[in-house]
């Protein structure tokens, strides 16, 4: 190893000599914008930051003021303080939580509607899984085993989970072998997990080998070598954002070709959407829906889990499988036939911390106490924010709320589930916890839907001791719950956990996994009229709201593949469905040829 703070070696220089001065202003308009691509979509403000202690993996040296500018959240300890604090419960919306409740009382004994339950096109059970699928190529690929790539993957567990994808698609990309991903130790989200505790290590790496060449470790002769020193180390500094195929091979390729490896250092949302191969796309998906399994410590209290919020047995569904494999066992058809049946269940991801609803500059109810408690928040924990606000305009907390960028409370997300005509008795699963307020503030929901559920409770001590302390292995049994959920609703479309869920469900879920968008800006017009609105008519308009977000669309250019997987390289349309519709179509025609597939870009200088 090198000697502690040696300097970088020179690299090589870019093949684009012009491009460090368009990745500085990239990098410039980026931190301001707020730019996540790893979920498609733009978060309202911009990046904060943290300087996060964390462990290096490959003895790596680091200096935390150089390479650990992060996106984060909340300390652990100041958390709490906002949880358990005793509150007044805080209600927005007096007069339709009174309508609301009315309307579920009138409700109680009528038939529940099986509309509810059920994706709403039909158009959605055409699209199936064929990301695993193996399509004829022209790019010649030659031994990866002489050059590595390296990626420590910052985040919590959906932003790891994007990473290693990425990272999949990147060494093939560059025809260089991928140590298996590590993953960042960080004071926000205190999770020593590694790989192997969270993913089937041989599974991934088996299931992937005719494509990506993957390996535990760098080879002998490179492991004592300082990344750092000969300049091989590669972080946002170096990368732009939403990065195009080009950008690495200007920017890594030379590096890679010099000195046989390239570190990632915090390696997250380093790789675009389009444009981009289809190969590359077909690669991501494949490694997100298909190599990723839960270790089965996970797999096997996800089934517990899972089974005690269904309370009946159910036959397993292509959801269950995947994500459970042999944890959950298999009930005929014919068993379920009883007097209740299987119970279905509804998972609610609600993304109201309080990172989230200090950076929103919104308000909810809580009068000064609220405003002076925040403001508190933001001035210790987002310090860049502060000095932004500074030097701009403000915008007034009643604006933001008509642009729809307030996070929705529980108060709101109840109101759009009685909106929608969920019964009382609905069984709820809630994703997540920590939920800013506390007990008061879920107070409005639980008065409507007392049916709630979360982990914690499900399970017991000494079935959730294995996983105290693993923020990440905690996380994925939420992710379980919630993919596997009859119905999924979410109050933020961008949260990473959310989007990932979403995406697994469209993938899996066969036509018959809905999930509930709603969305803020039109929901901020509707509550706006709170106070003369007639029930009938709030349900009639956040129906609309929720269908509109149902609708079955093909991935837009730029959108998130993880999130959208309706596009070709990730899914195809079903066959026998096309045949009936078009007399002309031959049984004979390859899956392939369904699509009009895009032209596929040739790297032929990669060596």
């Amino acid at each position: 190893m090198g000697k502690q703070g040696s300097p970088r070696s020179p690299r090589p220089e870019p093949l684009d000599s012009g491009l460090s001065l368009e990745m500085k202003e990239y990098q410039i308009r980026s931190s301001e914008t707020g730019n996540d691509p790893s979920i498609g979509r733009r978060m309202s403000g911009g990046d904060y930051h943290w300087n996060t202690k964390m462990v290096l993996p490959h003895g790596l040296k680091s200096d935390n003021a150089k390479y650990t500018t992060f996106k984060a959240s909340y300390a652990e300890d100041d958390r709490e303080m906002y949880i358990e604090s005793k509150k007044s419960p805080v209600q927005m919306y007096d007069r339709l939580l009174n309508l609301a409740s009315a309307a579920l009382a009138e409700k109680e004994f009528k038939q529940d509607s099986s509309d509810l339950w059920e994706e709403p096109f039909q158009r959605a059970f055409v699209w199936k899984p064929c990301a695993d699928r193996k399509l004829p190529t022209n790019l010649e690929k030659h031994d990866p085993s002489n050059r590595y790539i390296l990626v420590s993957a910052n985040g919590g567990l959906n932003q790891q989970r994007v990473a290693i994808c990425n990272a999949v698609a990147v060494a093939s990309l560059l025809n260089a072998t991928l140590v298996l991903p590590r993953f960042l130790y960080s004071n926000v989200w205190k999770d020593p997990s590694q790989f192997g505790d969270i993913y089937q290590e041989g599974y991934f790496m088996d299931f992937m080998r005719d494509e990506v060449h993957i390996v535990k470790e760098l080879p002998l002769d490179l492991r004592s070598i300082d990344i750092e020193a000969i300049g091989s180390l590669i972080t946002d500094a170096d990368l732009v954002k939403e990065a195009k195929p080009i950008d690495y091979i200007r920017t890594v390729l030379p590096i890679l070709l010099k000195n046989r490896v390239v570190h990632f250092l915090g390696y997250g949302n380093r790789l675009g959407f389009d444009p981009l191969p289809f190969e590359l796309q077909r690669l991501r998906c494949k490694c997100n829906f298909h190599a990723l399994k839960f270790v089965p410590k996970i797999q096997r209290v996800g089934s517990i889990l899972v089974r005690r919020i269904r309370k009946y047995g159910a036959a397993q569904s292509m959801l269950d499988k995947q994500l459970l494999g042999s944890s959950m066992p298999d009930i005929p058809h014919k068993e379920n036939v009883g007097a209740k049946g299987p119970s279905k269940y509804l998972a609610l991801h609600l993304r109201f911390e309080v990172d989230m609803v200090a950076y929103s500059l919104c308000e909810f109810g809580g009068g000064d106490t609220e405003r002076k408690e925040l403001q508190t928040y933001r001035e210790i924990h987002f310090p860049l924010l502060i000095e932004r606000l500074k030097k701009s305009k403000p915008v007034s907390p009643t604006e933001l709320r008509k642009l729809g960028r307030c996070p929705l409370t529980p108060e709101e997300a109840a109101l759009v589930l009685a909106g929608l005509g969920f019964k009382r008795g609905t069984y709820i699963y809630l994703a997540g916890s920590h939920l800013y307020g506390g007990k008061s503030r879920m107070q409005s929901f639980t008065s409507l839907y007392p049916n709630l559920v979360t982990k914690e409770s499900l399970l017991t001590p000494s079935e959730l001791a294995p996983f105290q302390n693993f923020s990440s292995q905690l996380a994925a049994l939420d992710f379980i719950a919630c993919a596997t959920a009859d119905v999924f609703a979410m109050t933020d479309s961008g949260s990473q956990l959310s989007s990932l869920v979403s995406g697994y469900r469209t993938y899996y879920g066969d036509g018959h996994a809905p999930t509930l968008r709603p969305n803020k800006k039109r929901l901020a017009q509707i509550l706006s009229d709170n106070s003369t609105i007639e029930w009938f008519s709030f349900e009639d308009r956040v129906k609309k709201m929720i269908e509109e977000g149902q609708r079955i669309r093909v991935r837009g250019s730029g959108r998130s593949i993880y999130r959208q997987p309706r596009s070709p390289e990730c899914m195809c349309k079903s066959q026998h469905v096309l045949q009936a519709n078009n007399p002309f179509h031959a049984s004979s025609i390859p899956l392939t040829s369904i699509f009009i597939q895009p032209a596929r870009q040739q790297y032929t200088f990669i060596i």
